[in-house]
This record gives structure tokens, sequence and C-alpha cells, in this order.
């Protein structure tokens, strides 16, 4: 009778030892973090806790304004386009910001939650920040949208969201395309005033630039951010901004643009070789190099905007034009000089034909009446003198002239025929102005872009 109570204590103590404790361990291990976060979220974005209408207090819960802190990822830049005056940019937008009405406990929960995490902006009260050079945006919604809401134990909450924006960017071509260009991003809050709502770069590196970031014909020189609050008739609102520096890579345009040009102006150089009677050759030669200059600067025209002022590469085509078309002239002019030319050895044989029967005619004349023959001997004298003094003017023998002026004159005198004097100055002049018009464009482009 006594044994008996013994052992049914003994059996008792034997199952709590070996299947309650255990499972209640087991409960303790198996807590359901998930449920806490779900209570705190319950318990901070309850209806009766928290209006998403109303702003945040200040700092240190005072009524200054809230303040917002922001920084950016360039993830890439798709476009930069000179036509339209605009880009494209894929970014990550965060803003961070304090409001104390989100502050929840979990100091019972050992370091479990660090922060709850949304997928649903409009649960929170949201800065009003717009982006005030946008053309056309839009949001990330493949699989998910790509965006959340970290809210953190101290009431801190951190908004990331991942956007595609075309922006508006003034250009100034004048310098293209040795030119940089100054693209900015600017964001603004539309209806807190700065009484209600200021916006600060985050602290160390607000600005952060994808590091395999390539671009189509341009290099990222240089990212600095800045303040750019707006006065209007209704108050000021706190901006911010990023200028872009865009260097254009002038290598692309040097092989399209600059050499071809140089050779099609070399190319129309090669008619003053040709013989001038070689009229088909040099005409087609000439029309041919001026209508592909033509079409590549019309290529060129097309690709950029109408603007009012001159740009570096109107400039280079310009002259590059003006230079084939000048030896297109040139040819009109040889053309006719080889005429005249032609003409004029025709009115030569004739009057030396004329002066060979005049002579004939004299010298019958002279053995009819020989008592005018020191007349005409005197006549012959006269005439024989000035084709002395004719041919000393020619020959440089009058000490008028400089010696190295009378070697050239008396180089270009050699040839005979006007055309072929044309031809030859040709071959030496074109080449010396265009060489004269790269030295100081160049001098004069390059130095403006490193001025500019």
């Amino acid at each position: 009778m006594i044994a008996q109570p013994s052992w049914l204590l003994w059996c008792s103590l034997c199952y709590f030892l070996i299947c309650v404790i255990p499972q209640h361990k087991g409960a303790e291990r198996k807590t359901n973090f998930r449920e806490i976060e779900k209570q705190i979220l319950d318990q901070i974005l309850g209806s009766k806790t928290y209006d998403r209408r109303i702003r945040p207090s200040g700092m240190n819960g005072t009524d200054g304004p809230a303040i917002i802190h922001i920084n950016l990822l360039f993830r890439s830049i798709a476009t930069i386009s000179d036509v339209k005056m605009e880009y494209s940019v894929q970014l990550t937008f965060r803003e961070e910001w304090l409001d104390e009405r989100l502050k929840y406990d979990t100091k019972n929960l050992n370091g479990k939650i660090r922060y709850l995490t949304l997928v649903d902006s409009s649960k929170v009260w949201m800065p009003d920040l717009f982006f005030s050079n946008e053309k056309e945006g839009h949001f990330h919604n493949i699989i998910m949208p790509n965006l959340y809401v970290r809210i953190f134990p101290d009431g801190g909450v951190l908004y990331s969201i991942r956007l595609s924006l075309t922006l508006a960017c003034p250009m100034n071509l004048k310098l293209y395309p040795l030119d940089r260009q100054k693209c900015m991003l600017s964001m603004v809050s539309y209806g807190w005033t700065t009484d209600d709502l200021v916006f600060l770069w985050r602290d160390g590196d607000p600005v952060q630039v994808n590091k395999n970031l390539q671009l189509p014909r341009f290099t990222l020189e240089k990212v600095s951010t800045d303040y750019c609050n707006s006065k209007t008739n209704t108050g000021e609102y706190a901006c911010l901004k990023v200028d872009l520096i865009f260097k254009r890579e002038f290598s692309y345009y040097l092989i399209q643009i600059y050499i071809p040009c140089c050779m099609l102006v070399i190319v129309s150089w090669v008619s003053f070789w040709l013989d001038a009677n070689a009229v088909p050759a040099r005409v087609s030669l000439g029309v041919t190099t001026l209508l592909t200059m033509a079409t590549q600067t019309t290529g060129i025209n097309n690709s950029l905007p109408p603007v009012s002022y001159t740009k570096a590469i109107d400039v280079w085509t310009g002259v590059c034009l003006t230079f084939v078309f000048g030896a297109l002239l040139e040819f009109a002019l040889v053309n006719y000089a080889s005429r005249s030319d032609a003409h004029r050895e025709k009115l030569k044989k004739q009057r030396r034909q004329w002066e060979m029967e005049h002579a004939a005619a004299l010298e019958a004349q002279q053995a009819e009446h020989l008592d005018e023959k020191p007349l005409v001997r005197h006549s012959k004298d006269r005439e024989r003198a000035r084709h002395y003094e004719y041919e000393l003017h020619i020959n440089g023998l009058d000490g008028k002239r400089h010696p190295a002026a009378e070697c050239c004159k008396n180089w270009i005198s050699s040839f005979q025929m006007r055309s072929k004097r044309i031809d030859v100055i040709s071959r030496f002049i074109f080449p010396l102005v265009f060489a004269m018009f790269n030295l100081i464009y160049w001098t004069t482009y390059l130095f403006k872009e490193n001025e500019n």
C-alpha cells in the first residue's frame, strides 16, 4: 500500500522530464518572427496611431521642417541625343527621413528584426519630390515593382526605387565635335515649402556611378552635386541637382568626318596634274568630289539640330567645300586660258605669216629703191633696240627685281601656255592655303576646348 504512490510519483516525474520540458523549449525555439513583424506593423501603422497624410515632425520632435536625405545610383546612361537635346538614364533613387511615429521596440527580439520591409509605399507618408527637367519616365514592375520601404526601430525610413528617365539637356554646340556638355538632373518639392520640407544630400557619397558604365561617343568626366532652391509666388521650395559633365569622344568624328573631308579635298587637287585638254576627266573629277562633299555636309547637318550659331564642324565642312569648289573653278579658268592661248597662237602664226610676206615685199622695194636703204636700216635698228630692251625686262636684267622673285618669275615664265602656269601655281597655292587653314582651325578650337 505504501509503495504504490511512490511508483506513481516516479512515473509522473519521468513523464514531465521527457515530454513536457522538451516541448516547452521547442516552443521557445520556434518563435514566429514574421508574426511579430505583422504585429509591429499593425501597431505602428494602425489608423488610430498613424496618418500618412500628416508629414513627420522636425528634428528631435520639433515643429521644424522634415529633413529628407537623398542619394542616387546611376545604373546606366542609354543615349545622349544631340538632335532632341536629351539623355536617357536608369537610376536607383533613395530617400531617407525620420518619422518618430514609426518607432517600435526590439529589446526582447535578440536582434532578430533589424528593420521592417514594405513593398507598398502608399502605407507611409512620402515626400512630394519630382524631377523638374523630366520629359518621360516609368517605373520597373517586372517581375514585381522594383521598390521597397524599410522602417527602422528608431523611426528611420528608407525608400528605394528603380527608375528610367528621359531628361532634357540643353546643349551648346558651338565647339561640336570638340565640345563638353553639362546635363542636369533636378529634383524639387512640388507642394511642401522649405518651412515644411528640406532636401539634403546624404553625407559621404551622395551620387554613385556604375563602374561598368559605358557611353556611346561620350565619356563621363565629372559628377557634381549642388542645391538649387526655387522661389515662386507661392513660396520657396527645396531643390537638389546633379551636374553630369560629358566629353565627346573625338576619335569617332576624326575617322568619320575629318579624314574623309581631307581626302576629298586632296583628291580634288589631282585635276591640277591632268592635262588641260582632258576636259571629261577633269570635269568628272571636280563634279564628283563636289557632290560627295555636299552629301557628307548634308548628312552631318541632319544629325544635328538646326541652331542659329555656327558650329566648329560647319567651319570645317564649309571650308572643305570651298576648296573643292575652288578646284572646279580653277579648271574653268584653265579651260578659258587654254582656249585663249590657242587663239593667241593662231593670231601669232597669222602675224608671222603676214610679217614674212611684208618682209618679202619690203626687200623687193629695197631692190628697186637703193637710195632708201639707210632709212630702212635705221628703222630696223630701232626695232632691234626695242626688242633687246624687252628681253632685258623679261629676263630681269634691268636690276629692279628681287633675285628670289626673279627666280620664281623666270621658272613660271618657262611655261609658255598660261593654262599650264595656272595649274602649276595651283599645285602649290591650294595645299599651302589648306595647311594654313588647318593650323588656324585646330589651334583655335583646341584652345577654346581647353579653356571651356
